[in-house]
């Protein structure tokens, strides 16, 4: 047992750590599920900028939290990265829906859709999987970080296959090519933070299983 490991082991644990995790899934999941919901671009971003600065608030609560804490339930390099990744898992979410109404996209494509519907799968999983932390249920975590990065490879076929659409129609106009494009590639990076999410879900375990 390492010097760390028998501090954490006599002093109390901070468990707002593991409540500020859990809240920032939830509102992940939350979020991605609402800009489903809506066909209206505009309203799709009014919803996801108001989650989205739920999100920031969160952020702000971590890092106020380990400024003021000696010792965290798990390596404060872990929970500020967990905490950044999951952010920015909403931040580009939040990015897509602006795209659409910075560039006048008037309605979701299919393809776009389709990366909705794989990252709303990916948040479901993140926000069982974040609970299993404060439960050392490492195993669990394990098998969600596999899920995210099947989800993910998924998204990235879609994506793919529909960027290669675009530029190979010749019927599609060029802003049009543009405007889809830049939320597709907003959907995409979020998808890939589910994936580098996943990395550091697979390294916790590891190291503390």
């Amino acid at each position: 047992m390492g010097i760390q490991d028998a501090i954490r082991w006599l002093v109390p644990k901070e468990e707002q750590f593991f409540d500020i995790l859990e809240e920032q899934a939830k509102t992940a999941r939350e979020a991605i599920a609402a800009f489903m919901a809506e066909d209206d671009v505009k309203k799709a971003s009014e919803v996801m900028q108001d989650h989205e600065h739920a999100g920031d608030r969160l952020v702000h609560k971590m890092e106020e939290a380990l400024a003021k804490t000696f010792v965290t339930p798990i390596d404060r390099e872990d929970l500020h990265l967990l905490c950044s990744e999951l952010d920015d898992i909403l931040d580009l979410a939040n990015g897509a829906a602006r795209a659409a109404m910075l560039f006048g996209v008037e309605a979701w494509t299919p393809a776009m859709r389709e990366l909705m519907r794989v990252l709303h799968e990916c948040t479901i999983v993140v926000d069982k999987a974040i609970p299993k932390l404060r439960k050392h249920g490492y195993g669990e975590v394990v098998e969600a970080a596999r899920e995210l990065r099947k989800l993910e490879k998924e998204g990235d076929r879609i994506y793919k296959a529909e960027v290669s659409r675009l530029f190979k129609d010749g019927t599609v106009d060029a802003k049009v090519l543009l405007r889809e494009k830049a939320v597709l590639d907003d959907l995409e990076n979020a998808l890939d933070h589910c994936d580098e999410l996943a990395s550091v879900l697979a390294n916790l375990a590891v190291k503390h299983a």
